[in-house]
C-alpha cells in the first residue's frame, strides 16, 4: 500500500495493544477502577461487564490498526522527520485535544476524577505511539 509494509502494521497494532492491557490492566487498574465506580459493583455485575465487553475490544483494535496505519504512512511520506516525532507532534496536536475535550464533555463525572483520567489516556496514548513508531521503524 504505497510503501506501507502491513506486517509491521500489523506488528504495531499488537504492540499497542499491549502497552494499553498493561497500562490499564497493571499500572492503573485501581485507580481506573474507582474513576468509573467499578470497584463499588459487586462481584456478580463486574463478571456481567467483563462478559460484555468483547465487542469493545474489537472496535479498539480496529481503531488501533488504523492508528498504527496512519502512523506507519506517515512514516513514509515524510521519511526525513524522526518517526518517534511524527508520534509525538500527532499525539500532541491530535490525541491530547480529542481526549481532554472527550473525557470533560464525555459524561458526567466526579470532578477530582477529571483531571487523574485525562492523564491517565494521554500518557497511555503517548507510550502507545512511540512503542508503534518503534516497531514500525523496525520492520518497515
Amino acid at each position: 500500500m504505497d510503501g506501507v509494509n502491513l506486517w509491521a502494521v500489523l506488528a504495531a497494532s499488537v504492540a499497542m495493544f499491549v502497552v494499553g492491557a498493561i497500562w490499564y490492566m497493571v499500572f492503573f487498574s485501581k485507580l481506573w477502577s474507582q474513576i468509573h465506580g467499578f470497584d463499588k459493583l459487586d462481584k456478580k455485575a463486574q463478571a456481567k461487564m467483563q462478559k460484555e465487553i468483547g465487542p469493545y475490544y474489537g472496535a479498539q483494535l480496529l481503531v488501533t490498526i488504523i492508528s498504527a496505519f496512519v502512523l506507519a504512512k506517515l512514516i513514509v511520506l515524510l521519511p526525513d522527520y524522526s518517526a518517534y516525532m511524527l508520534a509525538f507532534w500527532g499525539w500532541l496536536g491530535f490525541v491530547v485535544p480529542a481526549t481532554v475535550s472527550g473525557v470533560i464533555f464525555g459524561g458526567i463525572m466526579e470532578g477530582k476524577w477529571v483531571m487523574p483520567k485525562i492523564l491517565i489516556q494521554i500518557g497511555e496514548s503517548l507510550v502507545h505511539l512511540l512503542v508503534a513508531a518503534w516497531v514500525i521503524t523496525l520492520i518497515q
